[in-house]
């Protein structure tokens, strides 16, 4: 009799702090026919067991999980591909994204920039993104299609609103418009890898004409040299609320460990994306520091940044490892921005465009290194802006013969342009 009264305590005690509840519990037990005759022995083992199965119910009545599915190439990674994800995420609940391989992007758009392995980095680290899937098709076939509806459980093939045409003219997501399992988002204004690439060339090809210049007796014009540059600037409209839905809306802690990092990071890279998530490591709450245009064109020179100080704050913001950004950073870290923002370590890494200072300028780092809150971080990767950029000289016959083809379709794209509600 004791073990019984004991195994039953918890009705007790449930009754004495939770009557309402109990009560109505046991009304429902006795209207569904249950013995309730006895509270503390015969019949009241029915009530664990009605409880259970009602848990269980509510359980298995638990509401689907969406997993939403897109793909890309994800060359030259922009705030134009984090976007599209940050909208197919609101799509569902769980984002899968499939990155094209390097043979199939050379077969349907021509030679990549960036490797299968820098993709998948840069990918990974977008905030929205839930699973990876390397070296996807290009085109959605009916086989593939099949394993992601089986295999990885996919409910909709999310994609933009420009085109997505196949060599021989084709759509891509025929078969899944077909199915009734695509859904479509709004393409994000002013940027693509290919408008990236152009800018790119045309830097060179004004670097080039620069030095012609100085080599000859004739002086530049300055005002075509301006020219050029406006010629290919960006055409992204910033707005506040693009900020707010790139941005965490959420301070650090008073106890916080704020970690700050700074840098142009422009043309948004792997080895930005593994120097925040190192820097992140080292404390509970990254901001980063992004310099204005003009000062990395001081540092850099007058064809940089090649992304405005807008496209490479978003493209920060979109990083798994961000917390908050400053955008249009100061050069130098000063003892006022240290205790404005509570910084408890400045961190930089060895890999860098902008190492050594200019003449005559102090290092940027020397409040923080007199205060012993600055640590000199080992990059885990070697690439950088100009090493990208380089690429793309290197081999700049074939991506002027890229940009020509993909010139055409975005602008029939821009011709025929509609407005698609969503953001």
């Amino acid at each position: 009799m004791t073990m019984e009264y004991e195994s039953n305590s918890w009705i007790w005690d449930g009754l004495y702090y939770y009557p309402h509840f109990f009560g109505g519990l046991m009304l429902t037990a006795a209207l569904l026919g249950v013995s309730t005759s006895y509270f503390g022995g015969i019949g009241v083992f029915s009530l664990p067991h009605l409880w259970s199965d009602c848990f269980h119910k509510k359980k298995c009545g638990k509401k689907k999980r969406v997993r939403v599915y897109m793909d890309g190439c994800f060359d030259l990674m922009h705030y134009g591909h984090a976007n599209a994800l940050r909208q197919a995420k609101a799509l569902g609940d769980e984002l899968v994204v499939g990155v094209v391989s390097d043979e199939e992007i050379i077969a349907n758009k021509g030679p990549p920039v960036l490797s299968m392995e820098e993709r998948l980095a840069l990918v990974s680290g977008l905030k929205w993104v839930d699973e990876v899937i390397a070296n996807a098709p290009y085109a959605i076939t009916e086989q593939f299609m099949n394993r992601l509806f089986n295999e990885h459980k996919i409910d909709y093939i999310i994609h933009g609103d420009d085109p997505c045409l196949l060599p021989d003219g084709t759509d891509a997501y025929a078969l899944a418009k077909k199915v009734g399992r695509y859904k479509q988002i709004k393409r994000t204004e002013g940027v693509s890898s290919t408008d990236i690439v152009g800018r790119i060339l045309s830097s060179m090809e004004d670097t080039k004409a620069c030095e012609d210049h100085n080599n000859a007796s004739l002086p530049r014009d300055p005002l075509r040299a301006i020219q050029s540059k406006d010629a290919h600037l960006s055409q992204f409209l910033p707005t506040s609320r693009r900020i707010v839905q790139f941005s965490n809306c959420k301070g650090p802690g008073p106890n916080a460990r704020v970690v700050y990092i700074d840098g142009a990071f422009d043309l948004f890279h792997a080895g930005h994306v593994e120097i925040l998530k190192k820097a992140r490591q080292l404390g509970d709450f990254l901001l980063v520091g992004i310099y204005t245009d003009q000062i990395v064109s001081e540092h850099r020179g007058s064809y940089h940044p090649i992304m405005h100080l807008h496209e490479r704050s978003l493209s920060v913001l979109a990083c798994r490892y961000v917390d908050e950004v400053i955008i249009g950073a100061p050069w130098e870290v000063t003892k006022d921005m240290i205790t404005t923002f509570n910084i408890y370590l400045v961190v930089h890494g060895t890999v860098s465009e902008t190492n050594t200072p200019l003449t005559g300028q102090s290092d940027p780092y020397e409040v923080a290194k007199s205060m012993g809150i600055f640590q000199l971080l080992e990059s885990p990767k070697s690439i950088t802006t100009t090493s990208v950029a380089q690429r793309i000289i290197a081999n700049h016959e074939a991506y002027m013969k890229r940009n020509a083809k993909k010139a055409v379709s975005e602008k029939k794209y821009y011709e025929q342009k509609m407005f698609v509600s969503g953001d």
